[in-house]
This record gives C-alpha cells, structure tokens and sequence, in this order.
C-alpha cells in the first residue's frame, strides 16, 4: 500500500548542511507537526554544487553530501520518528561541467560511439560531422589548447583548468571524438540536447529501457531497502515520453508517491493517466497569491507600467516576441535539430522542403505554443492553437506549416517527439527567464507557473478550482516557496500590499526614481518591489550583498539593457547605486521607511493568510526550509542560503523571540492538527459570511477544520474593520486552535489577536 505523506519539508541539501545535519534537525522538524522530511537531490554532483541538480554518478550518494552512511542515518532517525522520507531525482541530465566527475561523459568523449555509454546522450552525431561538439573555448583563445599527459600515462587534452580525455593511440586534437569550440557555437552548432541552454547539463535517454535501469541503480536500491518513501521528479517535460517514464518509476518503487515538477498554465490539466500524485505546487501557489490580490489595484497599475515604459504591454507579446527570441538565440540549435529531423522524415515520403523555411516555421511554432508542451496524442489542442496562431503571426509560411503539419501530429515521429521536448526549454526561457524580468506592473504575480497578466482570482473562483483540486488530486503537494521561485513568500506577501496602495506606491516610487535614476524605470520599479519586500530597517547584514547580487540577475535574465555575455557597464554601474543608495542616502532610507510603515501590517495578514490557505487547503502542504519564520529570499542563489535551525527550534520551544513567531505558530499548529487528525481534511466545502466585511473573509470547511483569512486587510481597515461580520459555521461549538478560544463566528472576536484561524469542533 502506497504510503501518502499529511505534510513535507524541503531541507536543501549540500556539502554545508549534509544529511547527517539533516537527521539531527528532524526531532525539532517532528515538533513542528511535519510527516515527512523532502530532500534535494543527493546522487553524486558537480564538485562543490550547492544544489544537487548536476549529476555526475548514478550509483551512489554524493560523498559531499554525506554518502550512504549520512541516508541511513538520516532516514533512520526519521524511521525512529515516525516520518517518510521523500527524495528530488534528477532523470533529464546529467552534469558534464568537470568531464572526469562523469564517468559516463568521459567515457564517450574518449571512445565516442563506440562507448558503452553513448546511447545515454542524446547526440546528434551526424551534426558534428561524428563528433560532439564542445563550446568551452573563450573568444581568440584557441592557443590555450594544449596536449599532455594524464595521471594514467594516456595523454589528455587541456584548457586552462579543463580536461578531457583523448582516444587510444592518438595524438592530435583532430582526431578525437569531439570537437573544442568557441562558447558562441552554442547557439547554432550544439548537436547535444542540454537541460535548457546550459551547456554543462547534457541530457540523457531514459527512454531507453537500459539506460532507465542503469540510471536508477541506486534509486532502486532506496526503495529496496526501505531508506526512501517517494520521490519528485524534476523536469519531467524534458523527458521523451513522461507517461511511459512515471509508469517505469512505479514499478520500480512499488508504485511510491511520486510528484511532478509540472509548470501548468493556467487553465491546463495535468494528464489523468499519469502515475503521480500530481505537481509540486506552483498551480496551487498561483491561486493562492491570486485570491489575496486587490483586482482594484489592476487598472492604476497598470496606467503606471505604461507610464514607465512610455508605451502600453501587451503580455502576451511580450511572452511570443521573447520566446521567438530564444528560439532564434540560445536555443536555436535545438530548432535545427529538429529541422534535419523533418528533412529525414520528408525525404523517405519522397518530399522537400526548404530548410530555412521549415526552422522559421519552427521557431514561430514554439513562440506560439500556448503551454509548456504536449504530450501526444494528449493536448493536440494545444499543437492546433500553436498551428492556427502561427498562421496569423506569419501567413508567409502557410505552405511550411501545410508541410510540417502532419509531421508533427504524429506521435511516433522522431521531430513530433523531440519538438515537444524543445516547447518547454523555450517557454521557460522566454517566459520565467526573461519576461519575468521585463514586466514590473506586480511582481509578486511574476511567479514560476503564474500568469502576471491574470492579476487576480475572487473567492468563488478559488473555491471552485479547490474543489475540482480535492476532487482530482487530492495529494499533490502544495507550496508557497521553493528553490526555484523568484521571490520567498513574504516578499510576495509585501508586494502583494501594493495593489491596495497602488496610490501611495506610485508617489513613493516616482520620489525613489527621482532621488537615484536608472535608465529604465520600469526596471527600477522591478527593483525597488524587490528591495521592498526583503529590506527592514534593521535588515541583515548580508541584505546589500543579496540585493546587489538580485539586481544583477535580474537585468541580466531581462535581457532588454544588458546581458551575461555582453554586460552594459553604464546601465549596471546605475542600477548598482540605486542598491547603494538604499544603505547610504538618508533620502531613499526616509521613502523606505514612510513605505514600509504602510505596508507592514496588512503585509503581515497576507502573509499568515497565504501561509494558512496553504497549509490547509487540498493536497499535501510543504515548508520550504526556514519559511516557518518571514521567509524574505529572492531568486537563487539566494533563496538556497543557510537557515538557523537553532533559533527556530528555540522559538518553538518559547526560549526565544523572534517578530515572526506568529508564524511559526501558526505553521506548527495546521502542520500537528493535518497530521494527528487527518481525518478533518477530506473534503472541501465554502463557508460564507454575512455583513459589511463578508468581502475581506476567506473561508472553507476541510471536513471538521475550518481555515479563516483575512484578505485585503488595507481596505478592511479602511471600512472600520469587521463591523458585525459573521461566519456562517456549521452546527456545534466551534474553537480556534491557534488562540485556544471559542467563537460563536462573529469575525470581528474571532480575528482580534490573528488575522486568520483554525476552528474544530470543541468535542
């Protein structure tokens, strides 16, 4: 029988905080009312990888991490404890950064195909005229190559700090089984598929049965020996056939609870068929933001991005005109795969195309395809609207597209196959990586798996679209931060005030503007959101260094003013000093300050309302690590920092303080009540509300708990507050868990020392 977990929480993993560390915090993670403990990746990495996500072995636990002996420690601590344990794999790629790390990738570089491990890659051999095209070598740098002998005696092939291996009896560059190129080739002469554009991820085929088996040895041996409960699957939407992977997986583990990482648009569903119990959460998370959004506050914030950008923002194509850029860019090798893939394919029915049709056709197709990727024949809708508004954008290739669209409407066609590998690489290029960046109107909306342009969700809508989330997966997981969100929950929550102050925002952001210019202001508002959310006046000494490491990261992922590869000195040095004039001009500390003093409260009642909906709506809550307190990370690397599990076990014990206490209390209080009473969190049904604050209530039935939020506090407290609001509670007496009181349902005594509850029956 498949164990299901009441709750997780994820611990990042590393060579600084190994499992070892992780098994002496998990008696405090028990008292904090956590099932199961959710791990990321483990499998041996990248020398010194921080994030466990570049693979290099498949047979072992990173030593780094803390080897098998640190699992079995780990997992029988949490045995002792009572709680699962849940692991992040990794089955797209593999890192190649550091090809003597990677046993497989030196093997192939040495041996080419004839490598016992050259089926793994996904190499287009034909490309690279029977090489795998290498893009390491700096601009005119080539006279940094150089031959010389190995530790083993076989000679080896140098760059700078770099080594590769060279074939048996040979001598020259020339004759090895790869080519070293300059870093610039990649765009255009990869003929390895990669995780998205990152050179040093080189993906594999686990759709082939030897490589799944050889891939998951040690996986398999988790469950065998009873060290792993469930998985997560990353990046599923670059594997050839997920479905046929999932089902692979479950007979591996016995049929585990498995999580996919998932990116659905809005609207999408993931397919029923899979063996999963569903995604990882940002479907949930985008709700959640949603409904404590001011729909109010779209209209003059959105006077003021145009007023920024001196033109008006069609989201959509902004999204189209950036995908198309990145299907043009960095990832246009993968569209010329594809290109020679459809010229096979025409060529054994007889037929021709032009090839640099075809790749425009292709390139316009993936800037159009309306969701991550299709999974044929399921979301052949979605490969038709690509079609239908491919057409309309660029009605000079209609004979292209009448040629590719049988191709790529069959399922067992190798470019059908690989064009739905590429359509997520280019969304989550296009869009998350870039757009995310370009579109400042609220960024707390600008999160992964979110529609900044839908800007809000009202009550009723959130209540439908939990039912159906009770109804079809029950136990997918929810979360409010993670890894790889660009900003932590609490930022997310102060921004989120900004749509009720969109007046006072707009003032303070003109006056900040004025006091430090930067050549974008619409990028300035981007910025000064973010240091909005993380800054307080008594901030962490580290909060310069993260901001100036944000606003680099962020300008540079836009893409619009500066970039990684070709970096704008001036526009740069001026957004730096507006970072600096957040620690150095009184000024801007003054707005900062007049701002913050707005914000703070009903910043707070968003944060414990979004941290309560999520800890108790339908599926299996996660704690991302430390978000039990203010949770107040940008993007990564950020977002990976150490936490203090100290201190938060000394605040759960009530030895010490700390201004996010309600917090964790709240935390602790619906993670101990969903895992010691399950049985009041199996359906879901709205309570209502009567009265003149009905409007500023969120509520809903589990089963026998009741969650209670308040939503748009600023204008809650502008109408006087709760008034004679009540909740229309089901029969019997009802009780707060999180204030021990009982409460007949009026709002206005039920909210006086929290802005959200947790009612039970008092029997």
């Amino acid at each position: 029988m498949t164990r299901t977990p009441h709750s997780t929480y994820r611990l990042q993993v590393s060579p600084d905080f190994t499992l070892h560390d992780g098994a002496r915090v998990l008696p405090y993670l028990r008292d904090l009312g956590v099932d199961w403990v959710y791990l990321s990746p483990l499998l041996a990495s990248e020398p010194g990888s921080t994030h466990g996500y570049d693979v290099v072995a498949f047979d072992h636990v990173d030593p780094e991490r803390g080897g098998e002996e640190g699992l079995a420690a780990l997992s029988a601590e949490a045995r002792r404890l009572g709680m699962g344990v849940l692991v992040d794999i990794v089955p797209n790629h593999v890192g190649v950064a550091t090809p003597s790390e990677d046993p497989w990738w030196w093997d192939v570089l040495r041996l080419g195909r004839g490598s016992e491990h050259a089926s793994a890659f996904d190499v287009d051999w034909a490309a690279g005229d029977g090489r795998i095209v290498i893009p390491v070598i700096g601009d005119d740098d080539e006279g940094s190559i150089t031959i010389a002998a190995s530790d083993t005696g076989e000679g080896e092939v140098r760059y700078h700090d770099q080594r590769f291996p060279m074939a048996p009896g040979t001598t020259t560059l020339e004759e090895q089984h790869y080519e070293l190129v300059n870093w610039r080739a990649a765009d255009e002469d990869l003929n390895y598929r990669r995780f998205f554009a990152v050179n040093t991820l080189a993906a594999v085929r686990v759709e082939d049965p030897e490589v799944f088996a050889e891939t998951h040895v040690e996986v398999k041996r988790w469950f065998d020996e009873g060290l792993v409960d469930g998985l997560r699957v990353d990046h599923p939407d670059g594997l050839r056939d997920p479905k046929r992977y999932l089902d692979d997986l479950a007979a591996l583990t016995g049929g585990a609870y498995v999580l996919v990482e998932k990116i659905l648009e809005p609207g999408e569903e993931l397919p029923q068929d899979w063996a999963t119990a569903g995604t990882t959460g940002y479907d949930a998370l985008a709700f959640i933001d949603r409904v404590l959004t001011d729909p109010a506050g779209e209209a003059p914030l959105t006077v003021l991005e145009d007023r920024l950008r001196g033109t008006t923002v069609d989201w959509h194509a902004m999204v189209h005109d950036n995908k198309r850029a990145v299907a043009d860019g960095i990832l246009h090798s993968e569209v010329l795969r594809i290109t020679r893939e459809v010229a096979r394919v025409l060529e054994t029915k007889g037929e021709k195309a032009d090839d640099d049709a075809v790749a425009d056709a292709i390139g316009e197709l993936l800037a159009c395809f309306p969701v991550y990727r299709s999974y044929l024949p399921e979301g052949r809708d979605h490969l038709d609207q690509a079609f239908a508004m491919a057409r309309e954008e660029r009605p000079e290739l209609a004979e292209t597209y009448d040629v590719l669209e049988p191709v790529l409407h069959d399922e067992w066609s190798q470019p059908a196959r690989r064009f739905q590998q590429t359509s997520g690489m280019v969304m989550a290029k296009g869009v998350e990586d870039c757009s995310f960046y370009r579109w400042s109107r609220l960024t707390s909306l600008n999160e992964v798996g979110g529609d900044p342009s839908i800007f809000s969700v009202g009550v009723d809508t959130f209540h439908d679209a939990m039912a159906v989330r009770q109804r079809d997966w029950p136990h997918a997981m929810v979360t409010l931060s993670t890894h790889d969100t660009k900003r932590g929950e609490d930022v997310r929550a102060r921004i989120t005030v900004l749509a009720e102050e969109p007046g006072h925002w707009e003032r303070a952001l003109d006056e900040l503007l004025r006091l430090v210019p930067v050549p974008d202001p619409a990028f300035g508002s981007l910025l000064w959101q973010a240091v909005l959310g993380a800054w307080t006046p008594d901030h962490l000494p580290d909060l310069p260094e993260r901001l100036h490491g944000y606003a680099e990261k962020a300008m540079r992922e836009a893409g619009d003013r500066t970039t990684w590869t070709e970096p704008d000195e001036a526009y740069e040095a001026a957004v730096h000093a507006a970072v600096d004039a957040v620690f150095t001009s009184d000024e801007v500390r003054e707005v900062l300050v007049g701002l913050a003093a707005r914000i703070d409260e009903p910043a707070q009642a968003n944060s414990l309302a979004a941290k309560l909906l999520a800890l108790t709506i339908p599926g299996v809550p996660d704690v991302y690590q430390g978000s039990e307190l203010w949770e107040t990370s940008l993007v990564d690397p950020d977002n990976r920092r150490p936490v203090d599990f100290e201190h938060r076990a000394e605040v759960l014990a009530g030895t010490a303080e700390d201004d996010a206490a309600a917090k964790l209390h709240v935390t602790c209080s619906a993670l101990t009540l969903r895992r010691e009473r399950p049985e009041l969190f199996t359906g879901y049904t709205p309570v209502t509300a009567a009265g003149d604050g009905a409007g500023h209530v969120l509520a809903y039935d589990r089963g026998g708990a009741i969650t209670v939020v308040t939503r748009l506090p600023v204008g809650l407290a502008a109408a006087g507050g709760w008034g004679g609001t009540v909740l229309d509670l089901p029969e019997g007496r009802w009780h707060d868990v999180l204030t021990r009181l009982d409460t007949d349902g009026r709002l206005d005594g039920l909210l006086a020392v929290h802005p959200v509850a947790l009612l039970v029956r008092k029997d």
